[in-house]
């Protein structure tokens, strides 16, 4: 049996862009907005799991209590850790450390930013959530309030993508999409 998610970005943050990682920026009053956008003729779902940094829980516990859904929060949704990068752009890194983060940008697997997490361990613990949540849930329909990151990694595997074309895939804020996950494991993204 397979499970229906559908993964919504967090919206525009405090801080602005670059690399936020872990960083646990609050929402902007246009990013509440983006995603009560992104909302209002999405669903219905059967429950919400969300990253626990704030510009995905605190939006996650307004609409669980809107729609009166239960939440859960999921450390392992959480965004890749950059390590020395976070908080950092790619203009500011492309002055102080262009050669790394051509590397990284080149390829994410092999080259991993200054004492942050390994792609490949990002992606063992995002895969390793998905198990939990299909093993718990086959059968419903989640909305998973997610991260860029998180977001990029799932729709590259359910688009086959090399590993290479992870940095390729375009997640905008708020921006909601669909995905099964089948009990093998494997991902297809849905219209």
């Amino acid at each position: 049996m397979s499970l229906q998610l559908e993964l919504l970005r967090h919206g525009e943050t405090e801080r602005g862009g670059g690399l936020r990682g872990s960083l646990d920026d609050a929402l902007t009053a246009a990013g509440w907005a983006q995603l009560r956008a992104a909302v209002v003729e999405a669903g219905p779902w059967d429950r919400l799991i969300s990253s626990p940094l704030q510009r995905c829980a605190r939006f996650a516990e307004e609409l669980a209590a809107q729609r009166d859904l239960p939440l859960h929060l999921e450390p392992d949704l959480q965004e890749l850790h950059f390590g020395a990068w976070e908080g950092r752009s790619s203009a500011e890194l492309m002055v102080s450390d262009a050669e790394a983060l051509g590397r990284f940008w080149a390829d994410p697997y092999a080259f991993t930013p200054p004492a942050g997490e390994p792609l490949p361990a990002f992606e063992a613990r995002v895969l390793a959530a998905l198990g939990r949540l299909h093993a718990q849930y086959a059968g419903e329909r989640l909305l998973l309030i997610t991260h860029g990151g998180v977001m990029r990694l799932l729709l590259a595997r359910a688009r086959g993508l090399p590993r290479e074309g992870l940095l390729q895939v375009n997640v905008g804020h708020a921006q909601r999409v669909r995905l099964e996950c089948r009990a093998d494991g494997q991902l297809r993204e849905l219209p």
